[in-house]
């Protein structure tokens, strides 16, 4: 008999890749909001300078990394590089301006930061593009059945 911690066990990497759909979409808007002024814009409808340290670098990492995430190709790599992005956020703009974020309007950043971390060791979950092109390559890895046959020396 299945219990409902076998049916929500079973629907775990589906939550999971849920999970990193959502926080890829979110992640790249702020970046696309930055960079392009869509969307709301950056500060208040513009966009920030191009090059600008750190807005601008921030902004294209965001863009970039959320993408990745958002797709599930190289997930832990770019969820590492976003993780890192977003705790420099939180240290070096929020913090300063107090200890906690919900004092120094940090909530943002520490949440991205963490939700990106658990992605790092998590990995994709389901519906990942990584998980169809890793399918095929290890299909096409396998060897045959007629190379599977053990051959018998003479």
């Amino acid at each position: 008999m299945n219990t409902l911690a076998n049916r929500l066990n079973q629907a775990q990497p589906y939550a999971l890749g849920l999970f990193r759909i959502v926080i890829g979409l979110l992640f790249a808007c702020h970046g696309a909001a930055s960079l392009f002024g869509v969307l709301g814009g950056a500060n208040g409808g513009g966009t920030v300078e191009t090059g600008a340290w750190p807005g601008w670098y921030a902004a294209v990492i965001q863009l970039g990394a959320g993408a990745l995430v958002l797709l599930g190709v190289g997930t832990r790599g770019a969820a590492f590089i976003a993780s890192g992005s977003m705790a420099y956020a939180y240290f070096d703009v929020h913090q300063p301006e107090g200890l906690f974020p919900l004092q120094n309007g940090g909530d943002g950043a520490a949440l991205f930061c963490w939700a990106f971390l658990l992605l790092v060791f998590t990995g994709p979950g389901a519906l990942a593009l990584d998980s169809l092109f890793g399918a095929r390559s290890s299909a096409a890895a396998r060897p045959s059945s007629e190379e599977k046959r053990p051959t018998v020396a003479a």
